[in-house]
């Protein structure tokens, strides 16, 4: 088992681990009262979220939800979504992005855990420019 860098991710601690199968999976973090993206969708990617600790409210096609510890949520491609811990405890998720490839985002925008003021720096103007400018690259289709 090998662990990648951990990354703050627009305010998310990120941690990527390698597989073998035709999927990305990630383990995060996300601190009290922290926003996800913006809404978005993927052409080609699916994704599922397990809420390991704590809660995430989820806002999928119009619809919005509080998914708790032991859910899990299924986003199929071309699905419009976006996810916020809006409680006042952290929450623990796993993520899986299906075909692989999606981990290559939070390769590029992430700013390393090591780095001083990592967290701050995630949610800096010029990442968020970045991650607005770059998402199409990724098949991250925002919509806002």
């Amino acid at each position: 088992m090998k662990i990648n860098n951990t990354k703050w991710v627009l305010g998310h601690k990120i941690t990527t681990h390698d597989t073998t199968g035709d999927y990305d999976l990630m383990v995060a973090e996300t601190p009290p009262r922290v926003q996800g993206p913006p809404p978005h969708l993927h052409q080609t990617f699916k994704e599922s979220f397990l809420i390991v600790e704590g809660e995430m409210e989820f806002f999928v096609n119009g619809k919005t939800m509080v998914v708790k510890a032991g859910e899990s949520v299924d986003i199929p491609s071309q699905t419009l979504h976006t996810f916020s811990n809006k409680s006042d405890k952290p929450c623990k998720w796993i993520n899986i992005h299906s075909p692989k490839g999606f981990r290559s985002f939070f390769e590029r925008v992430g700013i390393p855990a090591t780095e001083e003021n990592a967290v701050e720096k995630s949610v800096a103007p010029e990442v968020i420019n970045q991650v607005v400018a770059s998402a199409a690259e990724f098949d991250m289709i925002i919509k806002v």
